[in-house]
């Protein structure tokens, strides 16, 4: 066989093992999916591991600086929420920045005073993927808004990417309202 044959047979092979292997994430996690526990950081470096906020609802949105619009419906829906002190208290909001392409000299300083200014702005922290794995971790797709909900149980309710429709953001609400109610 030719080494042009072999390495055709070794990358199909690899693609299937990725496939099958548990723990290899080609996808956003499916609905019941038990959320991963992977660490993110803000722009002072403070840590957050995801497990240390079992027990309460957690909305994550993964966005970059090209894609921090598209799902702006549903930040607008979820801004009006977090008015009252029950959404403030109950939800665990994990905003994230995948600023993967920034991690090098002198570009990560200026993007944390870019991160510290716009959380600042949201009056929420946003956290910061510098390696990009919270994106591997979570199956997320690079260069789209990504939404995951997930209750307290720790498992996903909610995996989506790219622009959600009226549907889906309204699924989003009904089920955090539901988290936060029951």
């Amino acid at each position: 066989m030719s080494s042009r044959g072999k390495a055709s047979k070794f990358i199909s092979a690899a693609a299937l093992t990725a496939a099958l292997v548990p723990g290899v994430s080609l996808a956003l996690p499916k609905e019941g999916a038990e959320l991963p526990n992977a660490r993110l950081e803000d722009a002072d470096g403070k840590a957050l591991q995801m497990s240390s906020l079992k027990g309460k609802p957690i909305l994550i949105v993964y966005e970059d600086k090209d894609s921090a619009k598209q799902n702006q419906p549903l930040k607008d829906d979820l801004s009006k929420l977090a008015k009252g002190d029950k959404y403030k208290q109950k939800v665990a909001l994990a905003a994230v920045a995948d600023v993967s392409g920034y991690d090098w000299w002198p570009a990560k300083g200026f993007v944390k005073d870019a991160i510290r200014e716009e959380s600042k702005k949201q009056k929420t922290t946003i956290y910061c993927d510098w390696d990009g794995s919270f994106r591997k971790a979570y199956g997320i797709r690079k260069g789209v808004s990504n939404v995951i909900l997930v209750g307290k149980d720790g498992r996903v309710l909610f995996a989506g990417s790219g622009a959600l429709g009226a549907s889906d953001r309204k699924k989003i609400l009904e089920l955090l309202g539901s988290q936060v109610e029951g």
